[in-house]
């Protein structure tokens, strides 16, 4: 099934930074580049990067000049996970170019991809409840409370699989039909963001 390569690449992606674990490392995607393996696992890299972008910007102490570089970094992986999401969803409209849509198919309320980007997420709340839940500095408490979290985790990508599989079989059977827009988003657009195009020079 195409979740289960999609969660085994997710796992192997945040594995691979947790080596590191270094916010700043290069990726090393390891799928050539034509591939969707390729995509999924850059996109799960962009997330887990992201995800500890957005822990150290929290920190109280931080200083207010690298908390700006940082959220400016922030903004700028939000637009390359939008792309990511967008070139997934272009090897699905190649995949199922030739399905034809049956007479009453209905649109779903989001496209493969962006279901996918969820499951990519949830990849990354796994891993680190899991680490909560087997924390030895932690309380016993605290470990019984996150495995409780846990196991809610395990059971949302289980949910989460079957209903992209059987998203991805509906629309391979034409009941239901692709139709992606491009997320257009305005704020890194210096045409688009009022702050951005009120500067002066």
């Amino acid at each position: 099934m195409f979740t289960e390569l999609c969660i085994g690449i997710f796992d192997q992606s945040i594995r691979d930074y947790h080596v590191h674990n270094d916010i700043y490392r290069k990726v090393e995607n390891p799928y050539g580049k034509t591939t969707v393996e390729h995509l999924l696992y850059g996109k799960n890299w962009i997330d887990t990067v992201q995800w500890h972008l957005e822990d150290v910007v929290r920190d109280p102490h931080i200083d207010p000049v690298k908390a700006l570089d940082l959220k400016r970094w922030i903004d700028r992986s939000n637009q390359e996970r939008t792309d990511m999401v967008e070139y997934i969803d272009s090897y699905f409209l190649d995949k199922y170019k030739d399905a034809i849509p049956q007479p009453k198919a209905t649109i779903n309320t989001e496209s493969p991809a962006w279901a996918i980007d969820r499951l990519s997420i949830l990849g990354l709340k796994i891993y680190h409840m899991q680490e909560e839940a087997t924390r030895p500095d932690a309380s016993e408490e605290h470990r019984k409370t996150c495995q409780r979290k846990l196991d809610i985790l395990l059971e949302q990508q289980k949910d989460l699989s079957t209903a992209i599989e059987e998203l991805l079989e509906d629309i391979s059977k034409g009941r239901k039909y692709m139709k992606v827009y491009k997320q257009m988003k305005m704020y890194n657009d210096p045409s688009l963001n009022p702050v951005l195009y009120g500067q002066k020079p």
